[in-house]
């Protein structure tokens, strides 16, 4: 064999080694997110189609359960803890299984959402909540197994799961009234005191308005009576001013502060600030 052809049969198999082949899914990948009130909310899941097999007492065993979808677990995350059928599911990933039956279904949602398929070994003390929902018909034939988020309101919604000609809703309520009153209360109130300590330290690096930085460090050491560090940014305020005396008497406070605290940095600081500022 010459070197030519020699050449040539390597490079075809090179070619051959690296070449990759794309072809659709047969259970395409999906996410799913939505905002329910104020509550981020998000399902991944796979979408197998019927292709005209039987779904449900069928390729879908009644009675047995399911990963609610195809290849690796279905997944929600919630952004805040929920309520369904009047039980608390805290924020986080669960794994959706579902026990498919004629009359009702079984909903879990599983804390180990990791893996493909129903675990081999169903542990009940990783089941974070369950709940039974009523199937309700379709009229028409849904091909592609589909999850929606339904019903909303700013309070809640349905987890939509369906398939072939059966429609299962799973609602849940969301905390948005709490977390709308938390957000008026924080803005209403006003700046908190590591905002104002912040703000006022910004100033200062900066050389900005010492008069401004005044101000809100002195606000955060009103709302802070016992941060030591608030109160030694009011004295390097005071000195950046040339106020030695304004100075020396923030960083007297700081420092008993400090020694209350415990905090031997923040009082060997000082202590070399007050001989500083006295010379």
């Amino acid at each position: 064999m010459s070197k030519k052809l020699l050449f040539l049969f390597l490079f075809a198999g090179i070619l051959s080694a690296n070449a990759q082949i794309s072809t659709p899914a047969p259970s395409p990948f999906s996410k799913v997110t939505q905002v329910v009130g104020l509550t981020d909310v998000s399902v991944e899941y796979s979408r197998p189609s019927m292709k005209g097999r039987k779904i449900f007492g069928g390729l879908e065993s009644w009675d047995v359960v399911w990963r609610t979808g195809a290849n690796a677990r279905t997944k929600i995350t919630f952004g805040d803890d929920v309520t369904i059928d009047g039980k608390t599911l805290k924020k986080g990933t669960y794994a959706i299984f579902t026990k498919p039956n004629q009359e009702a279904w079984e909903v879990y949602f599983y804390t180990e959402y990791a893996g493909g398929g129903a675990p081999r070994n169903w542990d009940d003390s990783k089941v974070a909540l369950k709940t039974t929902i009523k199937p309700l018909p379709i009229p028409m034939p849904i091909e592609t197994f589909t999850i929606t988020f339904d019903d909303m309101t700013d309070n809640g919604a349905s987890i939509g799961i369906m398939w072939e000609n059966t429609y299962i809703g799973v609602p849940f309520t969301v905390p948005t009234d709490a977390i709308a009153s938390k957000s008026i209360e924080a803005v209403m109130s006003g700046p908190s005191a590591n905002d104002y300590f912040n703000a006022a330290s910004y100033y200062r690096k900066n050389g900005k308005d010492l008069k401004q930085a005044l101000v809100w460090v002195t606000k955060a050491t009103e709302l802070n009576k016992k941060a030591f560090w608030m109160m030694r940014e009011k004295s390097l305020v005071h000195a950046a001013m040339k106020d030695k005396k304004g100075a020396i008497e923030a960083a007297k406070k700081s420092m008993a502060l400090a020694e209350a605290a415990g905090n031997a940095n923040y009082v060997k600081m000082n202590k070399e600030s007050i001989a500083e500022w006295s010379k």
